[in-house]
């Protein structure tokens, strides 16, 4: 992959991006109050108590999920979530269409998620183009190489990889392995390239956080380990120490 395939995007802001850069591994702190594949996490999760949670325990961001029907979740829970805390917020859902984009623009979020497998590789580079007229960052997620490789020829320049085989699948297995190996192929490519990995990270039998950081991952993006513990500042505290997350 040719370092010159990248080109930097301009935007108002790039507040999510800039949180993930920081110095060491950095942490988005998810609210969902259930999955599709395993059901009810959190029902009664108050968005706004969990957000300022997160920020205390050290999380650079918040990834919020809206969808009713699959995640429980809904744009005022973003609101809520954004106003509650001084920290970035990712709309995290099934995002497809230009209108999917203004919408979150005017939830307030200041990133959302573009899964290359649902959006097609030849809607990546529009879309992107213009949520950063908006202001909004884009995270791009991917589950194999060859998307990898797909994302970054269409001018992604925030990458997640997704552990998960499908996001969406009812059932579904996590590779715990995958972001670790994964990982050599960004070596190959532009390192002003955000590299996030997502799903199965700091829960017990999974991947550490520290093997993502070791692997050169700027940030973990962590879901299930974080909204059902008992105590979600505790939580982020021994991730932080690199042990994993008991459920609550």
């Amino acid at each position: 992959m040719s370092r010159a395939s990248w080109h930097q995007p301009v935007s108002v802001g790039h507040r999510f991006r800039d949180a993930l850069t920081a110095d060491g591994i950095s942490i988005i702190a998810e609210i969902k109050r259930r999955s599709p594949s395993k059901g009810a996490l959190r029902v009664d999760a108050d968005p706004a108590s969990f957000a300022r949670a997160y920020e205390a325990g050290g999380a650079a961001c918040i990834s919020v999920l809206t969808d009713g029907r699959r995640f429980g979740g809904s744009a005022q829970d973003l609101r809520e979530a954004r106003s509650a805390a001084d920290i970035p917020v990712l709309r995290k859902d099934f995002l497809c269409t230009a209108q999917d984009v203004h919408e979150t623009h005017a939830m307030g979020a200041d990133a959302l998620l573009l899964i290359l497998a649902d959006v097609g590789a030849e809607a990546i580079r529009p879309l992107q183009d213009l949520a950063l007229t908006l202001g909004i960052d884009v995270l791009t997620e991917v589950r194999t190489e060859q998307e990898l490789e797909v994302a970054v020829e269409q001018g992604a320049y925030m990458i997640a990889v997704n552990q998960r085989n499908d996001p969406k699948a009812l059932r579904f297995t996590v590779d715990y392995g995958k972001a670790v190996e994964m990982s050599r192929m960004f070596g190959q490519m532009d390192p002003k390239i955000v590299k996030v990995a997502a799903s199965g990270i700091g829960v017990v039998g999974g991947t550490p956080l520290h093997a993502v950081e070791d692997a050169g991952y700027d940030a973990a993006l962590i879901g299930e380990a974080l909204i059902t513990a008992q105590d979600p500042v505790t939580a982020l505290r021994q991730l932080w120490q690199h042990e994993p997350v008991l459920a609550g």
